[in-house]
């Protein structure tokens, strides 16, 4: 008979395994210092090579739930070895103010949050982008070859709430049985 107590460890060691697979995963840009342009190409950056997460939802979020009052998903699924997504004015077009995030979340259920962005701006039309990034660039360290990944498939306009967590799944789900 195998006593409780004699598998309690191991139990507690796999569950602590799975418990930092999200914690891996992590936005770089935007970021505090790394702003977005409204009605422009912004860049959304994350740490890819050592975390076990394929693909995520990517959203965008306001504290202030005067602005939005959740989390809109710009696109459905994103996979994640491609470390970056150049954004289009037509998949994010949040208006100028502080307080914004990015999430990157389950497709399944957006709710279940991999990662979240340090809060960031989005500055007025023709504003200069941060010296440090530009929306078109692979890293911030300004080698490498400019981004021209697509998303899977763009969640655009697809509302708040339940109704745009619901939509942002179904289609996460569709592409998935596609």
């Amino acid at each position: 008979m195998v006593k409780f107590a004699a598998i309690l460890p191991a139990a507690t060691l796999l569950v602590a395994s799975f418990s930092g697979v999200a914690a891996d995963l992590e936005v770089t840009s935007p970021s505090s210092s790394i702003w977005w342009v409204a009605k422009s190409l912004n860049e959304i950056a994350w740490t890819c090579k050592d975390t076990t997460i394929d693909q995520f939802t990517v959203l965008v979020n306001n504290a202030d739930p005067k602005i939005l009052v959740a989390p809109i998903a710009v696109i459905a699924i994103q996979k994640n070895n491609d470390c970056s997504i150049t954004i289009t004015q037509d998949q994010a077009n949040q208006p100028v103010g502080t307080g914004w995030t990015v999430l990157l979340a389950n497709p399944l259920n957006n709710t279940d949050v991999y990662a979240t962005s340090e809060p960031f701006e989005i500055k007025p039309l023709g504003s200069a982008y941060p010296s440090q990034s530009t929306p078109t660039s692979a890293n911030s360290s300004g080698s490498g070859s400019a981004s021209t990944s697509k998303p899977t498939s763009a969640a655009v306009g697809m509302g708040a709430g339940f109704g745009g967590a619901f939509a942002g799944a179904l289609a996460a789900a569709a592409a998935l049985w596609a």
